[in-house]
């Protein structure tokens, strides 16, 4: 059985972590990326379908075309991040069910006769898989800055035509500048939010 981890874990991941809105110019290097996709790899998806796709925008260009497709409120954000992850899911996910659920070789055949049971599944499973990589870019260190200010039909046309992947949501990455952040914004307390049934 595994022993809760320590107060400063939960502070790191949790209770101090917060999304940031500028960056501090520190590099992050291929090797960082590497480590923080091993570990989002491990967290749970259904039927282990794992649909998200992740593409790092690092270069000029590269930001330059996503800068086009960001709303006005985040493009200092995108434009100073060290990386932009651009979380997607791929359409087509099931077609590497075979290996990812191999116990179940047919399970791919699900998705192929119902598209829209496919598009929510990729959605749902890249949506938590979205979340275990920011947990686990703040465990490596890093700060996190999520997006949804986006023309989500731009992104697609400009980094994914012609192929089956879509954009989830976009979420900066680098070491933030404690001068961008906002009085942190009040959550729920449990009586709001949950009931036991």
């Amino acid at each position: 059985m595994s022993e809760p981890l320590d107060i400063h874990a939960r502070q790191q991941l949790f209770t101090q972590a917060r999304s940031q809105n500028a960056w501090l110019a520190n590099p992050i290097s291929d090797e960082l990326l590497r480590e923080l996709f091993e570990l989002t790899r491990w967290g749970p998806t259904s039927m282990n379908c794992s649909p998200m796709r992740v593409t790092f925008v690092r270069s000029p260009g590269a930001r330059e075309r996503l800068l086009s497709a960001v709303s006005a409120g985040n493009v200092e954000k995108v434009r100073s991040a060290p990386i932009v992850a651009i979380i997607a899911h791929d359409l087509a996910f099931y077609e590497k069910l075979s290996t990812l659920f191999p116990h179940r070789p047919n399970a791919g055949d699900i998705f192929r006769s119902q598209p829209a049971l496919a598009e929510e599944t990729g959605f749902r499973n890249s949506s938590l898989q979205g979340g275990y990589f920011i947990l686990a870019a703040r465990l490596l260190g890093l700060d996190c800055g999520p997006l949804s200010g986006f023309d989500a039909r731009l992104v697609n046309s400009l980094f994914f035509e012609g192929t089956s992947l879509r954009v989830n949501f976009l979420c900066c990455l680098g070491y933030g500048d404690p001068a961008g952040l906002f009085p942190r914004s009040p959550r729920f307390e449990f009586d709001d939010a949950c009931m036991i049934v």
